[in-house]
């Protein structure tokens, strides 16, 4: 599962036919405006967990895994139920945490759009969540993904044996 960010993202890449709404699992890839290193000190990353998960507990999603990389955001959520819609779930949480940065460092935070990718019934929930983990890892931030401050488990879908542990 390689994913190319240097390649900018169209400015709305969602699928015309198909609603985001209902009990899809997602990744989802967040640029900060201009790739600029905006989650690299703890006051703004926990702010934005905060903000993260009242709006996914608030338009009905389960937080299955994140990470703040220094210049993007990757995220696997879940919908809850029908009512679950990710574009609303997105839309909100990038305005709001948005909006708290604009107004505490001046700048804004995010990249006009975002990457999305459905998971299919085949593709494996713990394997993208254990992408999403190694990323640090994988650019050579730590050396362990439990090192890294920055990334984490909000629910806890996955089995004792499946090696992605707290």
């Amino acid at each position: 599962m390689g994913l190319d960010l240097k390649k900018s993202f169209p400015k709305r890449p969602r699928l015309k036919d198909f609603d985001y709404k209902g009990t899809y699992a997602y990744f989802i890839t967040i640029r900060s405006k201009e790739r600029s290193v905006r989650f690299k000190k703890a006051e703004v990353v926990d702010r934005l967990i905060h903000i993260l998960t009242d709006n996914a507990e608030r338009e009905r999603f389960r937080i299955l895994a994140y990470c703040f990389m220094p210049d993007h955001f990757h995220l696997l959520a879940i919908g809850e139920d029908d009512k679950s819609d990710l574009k609303k779930f997105i839309s909100f949480f990038k305005q709001e945490s948005g909006y708290w940065f604009k107004r505490n460092y001046g700048e804004d935070l995010w990249h006009i759009s975002y990457y999305d990718h459905i998971l299919r019934k085949e593709e494996n929930l713990e394997n993208v969540a254990s992408y999403i983990l190694q990323n640090p890892v994988r650019k050579g931030i730590v050396a362990e993904y439990r090192d890294y401050p920055f990334s984490g488990f909000v629910a806890r879908p996955f089995r004792a044996d499946s090696g992605l542990k707290p």
